[in-house]
């Protein structure tokens, strides 16, 4: 998404647009040039619905949510334009075709019961039978527990009616389940695993039926479900603490993971359920003793980390707390080998000091390198020089996946690691790559674009201590988002010492400053790679959407004749000021182009009507 300057309206109402309007005003330039970049596909088209003022407000849902949720699961662009009550939903034609029968779904559930048959699968539908007795259970108060699954598996699930009828008359009510396959497989067997919960034993009446659904489907064509059946003691273990040892199986292996009743189940292509068998294998093989992998050099999914003996309790943690936090953080499978266990060994005792153990990772390449960097960087704090001493800054010119590295002075490092090393993970998530300091040196991975991008970030972190920072343009990144503050908010927006800045940060995962332009003029800049959305959490948009909440504040303030330190005093203190703010999140600011639209009232006419 390229960048493009925002000018922040006073019309916070001005959300409510007309399909007659410029529609320059209704997207950001940014996102317009970033699609014209990419091919579209030949059936790649335009349909609309006129829609009732209900149904309006049933298609966005709190805070555009639904119309979000509905967009991400069908892959379409979604723009609900309210003055006109219509509905224009972009892409492909199977993309559209989904989003308009997800809207139609939505809507229907205003009215009564969804209608859905096997005729509305466009292979993406998954349709099971919920025990009446088990469907408030499955749907959870309000609604909650359904919405919790959608939101993990990013689908979109309704009750509908079976052989035109639906109450409790029946003895089960019909769920569908839209999504990809492994979407829809992972929230149908977490709705199952909660029925055998409350209906014990119906698992065992539909299990053929659950096993082979979409048998063959997937990307090679492999797709299927393997089944593991536990003894009481033996699925407390493989569920772990809160479920944790099962989800860290599901993301190291990439396969759907879900217990029901004392059944494992394993789904998705043939060499991710192999994945997913073998590291529940290695996990009860620990029970006995030491576990050593063969042939793990050959393997696409493991790193070995050699930790130093004296390190090995520091690395795992108190009842390996440390190891499992890192598992959790990264979703990888990590445990220490003993050869000795190859031949036989037995346990064997731990090497003295000088000595080291083998430390196995296994997931997804990206994963196993931030956890392999983080057990690093452990090693390091604890033994410097270990993987330190004599290394040499590094930079890759390759695109793909790769690490660069660079060393930092001491002032640097404490500068760029920040408080509990919250600079750092700001900088990784607003870069998108992986970021982490082994010793003094900083090690970045990631693609070419990712690596580039977080030593940029850094030099400018770096450049802050020095005093103002100068970016001449930024209209050619994709990554930026440029807003021109007026010159009585910026310490309201910046606040003591940039706290409001890195409030602002953190809850957005993005990494902002003010710079100077190429002319000498400050503004702030918002970079992440991720461009975010006009309501969901996380990225740009969200950021920019908070920047202007607080330079509204700051204008209505100065208005009313009030000055910050009333602002203080009436809200409890600064921090209690900014809580108000949620009520001022249900209208976000439209958006402004001040260089496509060089007739735009700028600031100091704003300024005038405030007046």
């Amino acid at each position: 998404m390229n960048s493009g300057v925002r000018a922040i309206s006073g019309n916070l109402r001005d959300r409510s647009r007309s399909r007659d309007g410029n529609r320059k005003d209704s997207r950001s330039p940014s996102r317009s040039r970033s699609r014209s970049r990419n091919k579209k596909p030949e059936d790649h088209g335009v349909d609309t619905m006129k829609i009732t003022d209900d149904d309006a407000a049933f298609i966005l849902g709190k805070g555009g949510r639904t119309k979000e949720k509905i967009s991400k699961v069908s892959g379409a662009e979604i723009e609900l334009f309210e003055r006109d009550l219509i509905l224009e939903i972009r892409g492909p034609k199977l993309n559209r075709r989904r989003a308009k029968k997800y809207c139609k779904g939505v809507m229907d559930q205003r009215t009564g019961p969804v209608n859905v048959t096997q005729d509305d699968d466009d292979d993406d539908l998954t349709m099971i039978n919920v025990p009446q007795e088990a469907v408030g259970f499955v749907t959870g108060r309000a609604g909650n527990f359904l919405r919790t699954i959608e939101e993990e598996w990013n689908t979109l699930m309704f009750f509908c009616e079976v052989d035109g009828s639906r109450g409790r008359g029946k003895d089960y009510e019909k769920l569908a389940i839209f999504g990809t396959v492994r979407a829809r497989r992972g929230a149908e067997l977490k709705v199952l695993s909660a029925v055998e919960t409350k209906v014990p034993g119906y698992f065992d009446k539909i299990r053929h039926e659950v096993v082979d659904r979409d048998k063959g489907k997937g990307e090679d064509g492999t797709w299927g479900t393997d089944t593991m059946t536990f003894q009481d003691d033996e699925l407390s273990y493989a569920l772990g603490k809160q479920g944790g040892t099962r989800k860290k199986l599901e993301k190291a292996s990439g396969a759907v993971v879900q217990y029901v009743g004392q059944v494992a189940l394993f789904s998705g292509e043939k060499h991710l359920r192999k994945k997913a068998k073998e590291y529940m294998k290695w996990l009860f093989d620990q029970l006995e003793g030491p576990v050593y992998v063969n042939g793990w050099e050959e393997r696409d999914d493991c790193t070995v980390v050699d930790v130093p003996s004296e390190c090995i309790g520091y690395v795992t943690g108190a009842r390996r707390a440390a190891l499992g936090n890192m598992e959790e953080e990264w979703g990888t499978l990590m445990f220490f080998m003993n050869k000795e266990a190859q031949n036989g060994g037995g346990k064997g005792a731990r090497g003295g000091r000088g000595t080291s153990e083998q430390l196995a990772i296994f997931g997804a390449r990206r994963a196993r390198r931030g956890a392999e960097l983080k057990i690093m960087s452990a090693v390091e704090t604890k033994s410097p020089g270990v993987f330190t001493r004599g290394v040499r800054e590094k930079f890759s010119s390759e695109r793909g996946f790769a690490t660069d590295r660079f060393v930092l002075k001491d002032d640097e490092l404490s500068y760029a690691l920040g408080k509990e090393g919250a600079t750092r993970k700001k900088l990784e998530l607003a870069s998108g790559s992986i970021l982490q300091y082994v010793g003094h040196v900083a090690f970045i991975a990631g693609d070419l674009k990712e690596r580039k991008r977080c030593k940029q970030f850094i030099d400018w972190l770096l450049a802050q201590r020095r005093g103002s920072v100068t970016v001449s343009d930024v209209a050619d990144r994709e990554d930026c988002t440029e807003m021109h503050i007026p010159e009585n908010c910026k310490g309201w927006v910046t606040g003591n010492r940039g706290s409001e800045l890195r409030r602002v940060e953190q809850a957005t995962g993005t990494f902002m400053f003010m710079a100077l332009d190429r002319h000498g003029e400050e503004r702030l800049l918002i970079f992440s790679a991720n461009g975010g959305s006009k309501t969901a959490d996380g990225g740009r948009m969200h950021a920019e959407r908070l920047i202007n909440e607080m330079v509204q504040e700051k204008l209505r303030g100065d208005s009313r004749g009030r000055s910050r330190s009333d602002s203080r005093r009436r809200g409890g203190g600064r921090r209690d000021s900014r809580r108000r703010s949620n009520s001022r999140r249900r209208s976000p600011s439209r958006r402004r182009d001040s260089r496509s639209r060089p007739g735009a009232m700028g600031w100091k006419g704003h300024l005038q009507q405030s007046q």
